[in-house]
């Protein structure tokens, strides 16, 4: 039976980042997969676990971890840091899912895993930052498989008006809709985002990325339209596959607490499997 295991690693900011391993049964070095949650997410929300179930059975070593930013701990069901929630950027998530690959890569989460056969996954916002991870050396040259759900086409989310507020009042606020927890994300978050306007394009990403890439969406995604993944999906270099899935909402119908997979889910699952299966072998 597969063995799940905790982990602890300092980022690159020196915060603690907390993580699971999903071990597959089989012996000797495995593929591995860093699975990225959303924004407002967790490594534990809804579809992860039964995800990184899915594919440890299937053979693969599965990674997941609470970005720093998600402000949660291991057990948490509410944002427990504010402020690290409040502070978050994509750079800086961008730079903890190349940590968690630099540490997979030399062994330090597990001797488990094979180096050369890396892939990324990510969802929403992190499949975003997925993608420029995916984009960045070393792990442009290295990764072996990307593969995004829902991503978001564009960190650039808010219109100018919200903005115009963002800088007035030096934050934004920000409803967690399932707990009804009220949040902000501070006005650096913005300026940061501003400053690095170039470095966080997802277009000029998705066409400098050199791993095969498969880009899941649902067609009524409510949260980041189809048409935004379509837009991506048009700057794509390379091996890349778009999969609309019918009926698909931003979560493929996933809720958490979990009840169960719907359609869509295992639709996405499944795609995702043979994607992995194709590029990371068995």
């Amino acid at each position: 039976m597969p063995e799940r295991r905790a982990f602890t690693l300092s980022t690159p900011a020196g915060r603690v980042l907390h993580g699971l391993l999903d071990l597959p049964d089989e012996p000797g070095p495995r593929p591995a997969v860093v699975d990225c949650h959303g924004f407002k997410g967790f490594m534990e929300w809804g579809f992860h676990p039964y995800l990184a179930e899915l594919l440890s059975a299937r053979g693969l070593l599965v990674v997941r971890f609470n970005f720093t930013s998600a402000g949660m701990r291991p057990g948490d069901e509410l944002v427990t840091d504010e402020d690290a929630f409040a502070r978050g950027t994509f750079g800086e998530d961008a730079a903890e899912i190349q940590a968690v690959l630099a540490a997979l890569s030399a062994g330090e989460l597990t001797a488990a895993a094979d180096p050369e056969r890396l892939a990324l996954l990510g969802h929403s916002r992190g499949g975003g930052t997925a993608l420029l991870s995916a984009a960045a050396a070393p792990w442009r040259d290295r990764l072996k498989a990307l593969v995004t759900w829902a991503a978001v086409g564009t960190f650039d989310r808010v219109g100018e008006k919200e903005k115009e507020q963002w800088r007035r009042l030096g934050a934004l606020p920000v409803v967690n809709a399932r707990t009804g927890q009220h949040l902000r994300l501070d006005v650096e978050v913005l300026a940061d985002r501003e400053a690095r306007a170039a470095e966080y394009d997802l277009p000029a990403a998705a066409a400098r990325r050199t791993a095969p890439w498969l880009q899941l969406h649902g067609d009524l995604d409510e949260t980041v339209p189809v048409a935004e993944g379509r837009a991506l999906a048009a700057a794509a270099g390379g091996v890349h596959e778009l999969h609309v899935v019918a009926g698909g909402s931003h979560t493929f119908g996933a809720q958490h607490p979990f009840a169960g997979p719907t359609r869509e889910l295992i639709e996405a699952m499944n795609a995702t499997q043979l994607w992995l299966r194709r590029y990371l072998g068995s």
